[in-house]
């Protein structure tokens, strides 16, 4: 199964990050805390920066089994829902983002679908589903982004987290 979407004007792939350069996006991606209100605040941030670029994507926040955010761009579908739920599956059973998830399995030489053993119809550990951390915490739920290639729907997502962090 191929991950839907064929990139947007003003993102462009770039070379596959490490899981080490993954790690360290985990590390340094990490709230003080994290309300409905930051929920709307960052969602808003990636609605923003989809419309500059004109990402046709689905956006999705949830805290703690709640959805806080949820917005569908020009351009994205129903299936982008879908993936939204199976990447952010992976975050909250993994703990980690979903491209750092499949990105271990590819280090091992295999896949995350060979090797495992969840249903590929409700996990996938494509990029775009980021782990919201909260110091003292831990992880507490997930922002996701679906409708680009995984690389980048994961880089759109540190992006906006990178800018909504520094900006507190």
């Amino acid at each position: 199964m191929t991950h839907d979407g064929g990139g947007a004007p003003g993102l462009r792939p770039e070379i596959t990050p490490t899981v080490a350069e993954l790690e360290a996006q985990e590390r340094r991606l990490v709230f003080d805390r994290f309300t409905h209100e930051d929920a709307w605040a960052l969602g808003s941030l990636l609605v923003e920066l989809a419309r500059e670029r004109r990402a046709p994507v689905a956006i999705d926040i949830h805290r703690s089994g709640q959805q806080l955010f949820h917005a569908a761009l020009p351009g994205s579908t129903p299936d982008n829902d879908a993936w939204i739920a199976r990447k952010r599956r992976v975050v909250e059973r993994y703990q980690s983002a979903s491209y750092l998830v499949g990105s271990r399995f590819r280090e091992k030489g295999t896949t995350f679908e060979e090797s495992s053993r969840l249903d590929p119809d409700r996990y996938a550990a494509h990029g775009g589903s980021f782990p919201i951390t909260v110091t003292g915490a831990g992880v507490v739920g997930a922002v996701t982004v679906s409708g680009l290639p995984q690389v980048e729907d994961h880089r759109f997502v540190v992006a906006a987290l990178e800018e909504f962090l520094g900006g507190r």
